[in-house]
């Protein structure tokens, strides 16, 4: 199952030397519901890898999925250093500068999670992949000058790609009905959790709506 909260990191958030504490308590606390990604177009491969090393046990513990953006080599190298021990492989999520997602497919198999972001309502199929992240759905500080295009991109992008959607850019916890309503699966969140002042309740305050919708969905 494809967790419904995806928590995005940049690469601010990334040198922080006390993001793996921080984390481990919203790992914690979002367990599978929660997937967590590792996303930094500046930060080297080699403290992508640490982290991920860091963040391993603890995604683990959680059952919380861990996610590297953009940078396959680092995933793989990823499994390599935390296989063992029932620990699951890094999910990776591609972008616009990312191999294509057949090549991705290849290089990671069938078993790792596979998402990519999308801009626009032509860019590409699911095929290949098992999610897609569909933006800038509000006006976001983390892309200020993106006009965005409302949850209409999401009801015409879910009948036609047939894989599930996460809805991103300015999403906050009152916005997710509308989102769920439009057909997302989830929503991606930056600063309206990294930048709340209690991380831990805003964390809780997205799960909560998207679990109301959820159950929404079974009567």
């Amino acid at each position: 199952m494809i967790p419904r909260l995806h928590l995005l990191t940049n690469d601010e958030l990334l040198a922080d030397e006390g993001l793996a504490r921080r984390a481990a308590a919203l790992l914690a606390r979002g367990g599978s519901r929660l997937a967590f990604h590792l996303r930094g177009p500046r930060t080297s491969g080699r403290h992508l890898h640490d982290l991920g090393v860091a963040l391993a046990d603890l995604a683990d513990a959680s059952g919380a999925q861990l996610m590297v953006n953009d940078r396959v080599d680092v995933a793989l190298a990823l499994r390599r250093s935390v296989s063992g021990g029932g620990r699951s492989a890094p999910g990776v999520h591609l972008g616009g500068r990312s191999l294509p997602p057949a090549e991705a497919r290849a290089m990671l198999g069938d078993e790792v999670l596979l998402g990519q972001s999308i801009h626009g309502e032509g860019e590409t199929t699911g095929e290949d992949l098992d999610y897609l992240m569909v933006g800038t759905i509000y006006r976001s500080g983390s892309h200020p000058g993106r006009e965005p295009a409302g949850p209409g991109r999401v009801e015409r992008l879910a009948g036609a790609q047939g894989i599930p959607l996460l809805a991103v850019g300015g999403v906050t916890p009152e916005r997710v009905g509308e989102l769920r309503s439009a057909g997302a699966h989830g929503v991606a969140v930056i600063r309206g959790i990294w930048g709340a002042p209690d991380p831990a309740h805003a964390l809780d305050r997205y799960l909560t709506a998207l679990e109301t919708d959820s159950r929404e969905d079974l009567r």
